[in-house]
């Protein structure tokens, strides 16, 4: 935190998640993939395909935001226990219209790829299909119900997570403990409520 608040910075984080990589500070979770990516060959070289990455996992982003106000609608200061109302009916228009949406705009940027065994941008992984992994699963964690309900109508993107989850350095991480499991504390929340119709 003493990155936050320290004056000599001419650029300064707003808050975590942050990479300090020499003399960087680089900040938001996109900008750290843009940046990481090139270096992890987890995307590819030309710069409109790096554009298209970067835009995708802003979009993957904006889901992302749009998930934790299922459990925040008023804000985030306030308990979740302070806005269950609010929740119910944030989280019903997120399960019934957003998630299908978003569902719905990856499934289709991966059936442009022709073929049903490619990643976003092919045959090699890249970032976004990572990004892409831990959406669908914290989306399964979060709203169980709804994502059985939905996934049969994206089926490239459920076999693109799958292929994710098969990677064995993938498979060992996610088997180890430093794959801290998904809680009530996070983004991606479980609350039964808030899959009531």
């Amino acid at each position: 935190m003493k990155f936050m608040e320290d004056p000599s910075l001419d650029h300064p984080p707003y808050a975590p998640p942050f990479l300090k990589a020499g003399k960087l500070l680089i900040s938001q979770t996109a900008n750290i993939l843009q940046f990481l990516a090139p270096r992890l060959g987890l995307v590819p070289k030309s710069d409109a395909t790096r554009l298209w990455a970067n835009q995708l996992q802003l979009t993957i982003a904006d889901w992302l935001y749009e998930t934790g106000q299922t459990h925040h609608p008023i804000a985030n200061v306030l308990y979740y226990e302070e806005q269950t109302t609010e929740a119910k009916k944030r989280a019903a228009h997120f399960r019934a219209i957003r998630i299908p949406k978003f569902l719905d705009y990856f499934e289709r940027i991966l059936k442009r790829n022709k073929r049903a065994d490619v990643f976003i941008f092919g045959k090699k992984l890249c970032y976004v299909d990572l990004s892409l992994f831990q959406m669908v699963e914290g989306s399964r964690y979060a709203f169980p119900h709804t994502m059985v309900k939905l996934e049969p109508q994206c089926p490239r993107l459920i076999d693109v997570h799958d292929r994710v989850m098969a990677r064995p350095r993938i498979t060992a991480y996610l088997s180890s403990p430093r794959r801290l499991p998904f809680n009530e504390l996070g983004i991606f929340r479980h609350y039964a409520e808030l899959e009531e119709e």
